[in-house]
């Protein structure tokens, strides 16, 4: 459990820095330069993640089971993961009615990614794991939410035709990772 908990400190430490300090984050990039600043923070998050993955594949083998989750959370674990690889999507393509709505459909993915994955596992690790993200993306959902509002951040309109390039593209990717990807990676195929 060391090395997850190592690994959720450093990523999710690093993602809270402008929910907890956003002016001193500023300050560092005016110092820094912002290619230093982001290349600092890319080696910060590609080390918090493998030391998640891999300290969560660690606890895997060793937590306590708190309850076993009935067969349904996995097909609703399965919906609510579509829906956020949509949301992921959302936040990348520009011009569609999601991002123009809720402004960060990323973090909200990360929300419903969490509590999917939370419905699905009822170990420790789980609860760690997931419970960790979702505290995370709520905190930052209501941060971002807050700076739009003192900073009069007004997303752009959104159009038809990139709602349906979001739609498309999140499914797409689920598909492939909730089919391929996750077995290999992870080590659990949830579609058997």
């Amino acid at each position: 459990m060391t090395v997850l908990l190592l690994g959720l400190l450093i990523f999710l430490g690093g993602h809270s820095v402008r929910i907890v300090a956003e002016p001193w984050r500023e300050a560092q990039i005016a110092r820094w330069g912002p290619l230093v600043w982001k290349g600092a923070f890319t080696l910060m998050a590609l080390v918090g993640l493998v030391l998640v993955v891999w300290g969560y594949g660690l606890a895997r083998e060793q937590t306590a089971v708190l309850w076993a989750p009935p067969l349904w959370a996995r097909h609703l674990a399965a919906l609510l993961t579509a829906v956020s690889f949509v949301l992921f999507a959302a936040a990348k393509v520009p011009g569609n009615h999601v991002k123009a709505v809720l402004g960060h459909p990323m973090v909200l993915g990360v929300q419903l990614w969490a509590v999917a994955h939370l419905l699905a596992n009822g170990t420790l690790a789980a609860v760690v794991l997931f419970g960790a993200f979702l505290l995370w993306s709520v905190l930052d959902f209501v941060s971002a939410r807050r700076r739009d509002r003192v900073a009069g951040t007004r997303y752009l309109p959104g159009r038809l035709e990139r709602d349906v390039a979001a739609v498309v593209a999140g499914l797409v990717l689920w598909g492939l990772f909730a089919f391929l990807l996750h077995g290999w990676l992870i080590g659990v195929r949830p579609f058997g």
